[in-house]
């Protein structure tokens, strides 16, 4: 039957009802089937469920049960096996005749040669035969990997050969520049003649025939077969092509030939192309050519062909107008067509190729195109949609996820506007809006940005703004994608068109603020903030922001005042502690004690301030003082561990181990399953000298938090030998999966082995995993201050900065203290790779 244009538009409506009420009775479908599973499963228990309340039930069986339970006996056949044994003990052989000859001729002088002499005056039959046969297995093992294009098979007097497959076999064993085995190309000489002479009007196998001669390298052989076969089979178009390349060396003959195929088959197109290529002028080329458009006018190769060999563009312009007359189906030649010409005259063009063909997506692309080339982007959008009417009129619309390919196509060709604009004419097709159209779009963003496609990601993101306005994580992927692919104008412009969409949102005030005071417009970041005040007054991270953008330039008397107002209009224990921080940053000791005890007066459970205070009694050498603070805080606040950690440190330094040891256990008891506390338990018997507890604490560590990264880098680079620390390391990266710190662990044990690149490789591994872990940069700067260049160490510090780091032990004991406070993360980054060793 016809397939016809109705037939297909009946499949596609079917296809698309099957789509939308499969997407419909999905969820009850995998419901209906989980049931049916779990009946059958009741219904249907596996053995081991049968026999589990029998196994629950040797649970209490005693081990004097189990001590008198019977020996297991294996009884079947004994005296079967008995009777064997002892017919086996009285069984006697006779002597050979060998041993008695050998015995008779033991001492004698040998006067002749034996038959299995190894000198190789005799010959070995046995290994023969072993070595055919192991060469056969070999060849045998060869052909059934690569018998994927032969196909022979054998049965009683009758052989049938692929050719084509044989072809392809030829082929394959020529562009590998091996040469067959003299008996392959004997067996396949012989099923081919075979083949050839049972049906002497098969084409493919005079050719297969023709190239076997060819690859033995009988060339006059190969041409009388092929010359055979153009004789029995004048209308087969393959054969006439392989005699033409074969006697491509002879171009007169190659033409001959050429020019015999031709007149058999005026209506084969490779024949035609083939003759056009013996032609060593373009004037030759473009007569043969334009006789070949007399016999197939319908041909687009051959246009293109002659198009190709035309170098004035006026005549080019004149065979495309009569192409596209000739051949008003091929959008190729209309889409070229509209290229070479006029702009004025192209848009004729496509107007006419549209009406030649509406089915054709790729012609309206190009009238955007072409739009976008002449200035009018305006009107790109309003093609676009008419595009996409006609093409649903037409039952010829693509797929979404098509569409998003030829944008990507087009911005790749420098056609951005044209990308965007079928961005937002067709992102939304196929999509309902009970569909997580927002999740999808994002997605699709975020597929278009890991090709480098960042335009038509863009206009994704931006099509998606403009469905869901109110949704923050919406504009947060927008102005991601600005900030890294954009430019700084564009980025703020989105922000403002965030805020306004938003204005609740926090997370974009306090992201507009930040970007506005990076891009060097401090009184615009100032407006920022006051314009956030007025949409979310009281808000303590508005209040922190705008004092850290005070204290960068350095207007602290300002930071004060913006303080000073959240403590009496949004006080929290944050805002007490910011400001306690500043005063003591300012070296103001007593004002940010006084600030503290402030603070603690209304929450007395913060943690934070808790450790603030027992470190302002420390720097001010009052450690009695800063020991009571501590203590009260782990009294106050049983369930922060870090005032623990604190507490047992100064116990330490001030030389009390015992109570530092009775501080960190009562912190483990009430904070059970905590890695700081297990390791800074670990870290203290280690610096007394006691190897032996701190191998046990390690082990008891493990078993309660075997995934801790932090206990692995503990035990691996200070309670490990160095030859057992990849064996160790090893193991910790199969029991914590995708650790940042294990990373570098792993990256210092090879650089402590000289094995530079591995070292390097591991800790990118690390960073790129986690870039928020500063320890990893501390660690990688410090290994490219002994092996990396200026401009490595330059990369990683600008990688650094912009990820911002803000965890990682050696990396917060810098950017927490008070000398680097004002400093940046450049500075901090240096500074801490001073201090690790």
């Amino acid at each position: 039957m016809n397939y016809d244009k109705d037939d297909d538009e009946a499949d596609r409506i079917y296809q698309d009802v099957d789509e939308k009420m499969d997407k419909r009775r999905r969820a009850r479908r995998e419901a209906r089937e989980k049931k049916e599973r779990e009946e059958y499963e009741r219904n249907n228990p596996k053995i081991q469920q049968q026999f589990a309340d029998l196994k629950r039930a040797l649970g209490s069986v005693t081990e004097e049960e189990w001590a008198a339970l019977p020996e297991v006996g294996d009884m079947t056949g004994k005296a079967k096996r008995a009777r064997e044994a002892r017919l086996n003990n009285a069984r006697s052989y006779a002597v050979p005749d060998s041993v008695i000859s050998a015995a008779a001729q033991q001492g004698q002088l040998e006067t002749s040669i034996p038959a299995d002499s190894g000198d190789g005056t005799m010959t070995n039959f046995a290994s023969i035969g072993a070595a055919q046969k192991s060469a056969l297995q070999v060849r045998l093992d060869s052909a059934a990997a690569n018998n994927s294009g032969t196909q022979t098979s054998v049965g009683g007097t009758s052989t049938s050969v692929d050719p084509r497959g044989y072809i392809t076999a030829l082929e394959k064993s020529q562009a590998n520049g091996m040469a067959a085995p003299v008996e392959d190309i004997n067996r396949a000489r012989v099923l081919l003649e075979s083949a050839v002479k049972t049906n002497v009007h098969n084409g493919p196998g005079y050719v297969a025939l023709c190239r076997l001669e060819e690859v033995a390298g009988k060339i006059h052989t190969a041409k009388k077969v092929i010359q055979k076969g153009c004789e029995m089979c004048p209308r087969s178009v393959v054969v006439w092509e392989e005699a033409i390349r074969i006697n491509r060396d002879n171009l007169h003959n190659a033409k001959v030939i050429a020019a015999a195929g031709i007149k058999q088959n005026p209506k084969a197109i490779k024949l035609w192309i083939a003759a056009i290529d013996l032609e060593q002028t373009v004037a030759a080329r473009k007569k043969v050519t334009r006789q070949a458009l007399d016999h197939n006018p319908q041909s687009v190769e051959l246009w293109k062909i002659l198009i190709n060999d035309t170098e004035e563009i006026e005549n080019v312009r004149m065979l495309f107008a009569k192409a596209t007359e000739t051949v008003k189906l091929s959008e190729e030649l209309w889409i070229s067509y509209a290229r070479v010409s006029e702009p004025e005259h192209a848009q004729q063009i496509l107007n006419a190729a549209r009406k030649a063909i509406p089915t054709s997506w790729a012609i309206w692309v190009q009238a955007c195109r072409l739009q976008e080339q002449l200035g009018k982007v305006e009107l790109c959008d309003k093609i676009m949609e008419r595009a996409v009417k006609a093409l649903i009129k037409e039952n010829a619309m693509p797929k979404r996820e098509e569409w998003i390919t030829h944008a990507e196509v087009c911005e790749e060709e420098g056609a951005i506007v044209t990308a965007g604009s079928i961005i937002r004419a067709t992102v939304g097709w196929g999509l309902d809006e009970d569909d997580e159209r927002r999740d999808t779009w994002l997605q699709d963003a975020k597929d278009s940005m890991a090709r480098g496609r960042y335009g038509t990601a863009r206009a994704i993101l931006g099509y998606a703004v403009s469905v869901f306005s109110q949704s923050t994580t919406v504009w947060h992927a927008l102005a991601d994608l600005e900030k890294r692919h954009g430019t700084t104008e564009v980025l703020l412009e989105t922000l403002e068109r965030a805020v306004n969409a938003c204005p609740n949102s926090e997370s974009l005030w306090l992201l507009y603020a930040r970007e506005m005071w990076q891009g060097g417009r401090p009184e615009d970041a100032r407006k920022v903030i006051a314009r956030s005040f007025q949409q979310l007054p009281g808000n303590e991270n508005l209040y922190t922001r705008a004092v850290d953008f005070e204290v960068d330039a350095n207007e602290f008397d300002q930071a004060r005042r913006f303080l000073k107002i959240a403590r009496e209009s949004a006080a929290t224990d944050r805002i007490f502690m910011k400001s306690a921080v500043l005063e003591r940053q300012l070296g103001e000791l007593d004002t940010a004690l006084d600030l503290v005890n402030q603070g603690l007066q209304t929450w007395p459970g913060s943690w934070k301030l808790h450790a603030i205070k027992g470190q302002l009694y420390e720097s001010m050498g009052k450690l009695k003082e800063a020991q009571e603070a501590f203590a009260v805080g782990t009294r106050a606040n049983p369930k922060a561990p870090v005032l623990f950690v604190l507490l047992a440190r100064l116990q330490e330094r001030t030389g009390a181990i015992v109570k530092a040891r009775s501080t960190l256990e009562r912190g483990r008891q009430n904070n059970p399953k905590t890695p700081q506390l297990l390791v800074e338990s670990v870290r203290l018997e280690r610096r007394a000298g006691n190897m032996s507890a701190a191998q046990k604490l390690m082990a008891l560590a493990l078993q309660e938090c075997p995934h801790s990264g932090l206990l692995w880098d503990e035990k691996i680079m200070h309670l490990e030998s160095r030859t057992q620390r990849k064996p160790r390391a090893l193991e910790a990266i199969k029991k914590v999966e995708n650790d940042p710190q294990l990373f570098v662990v792993v990256a210092r044990i090879f650089w402590s082995e000289r094995r530079l690149d591995k070292a390097a490789t591991w800790f990118t591994k690390g960073i790129t995993l986690d870039p928020d872990y500063g320890d990893g940069w501390v660690w990688y700067y410090k290994f490219l201050e002994q092996h990396g260049t200026e401009e490595k160490r330059a990369e990683v510090v600008e990688k650094c900065v912009m990820a911002e780091p803000k965890h990682g032990e050696v990396w917060q004991s810098v950017a927490k203290d008070p000398k680097f406070a004002r400093k940046g993360l450049d500075v901090i980054l240096k500074e801490a790779a001073k201090r690790v060793e």
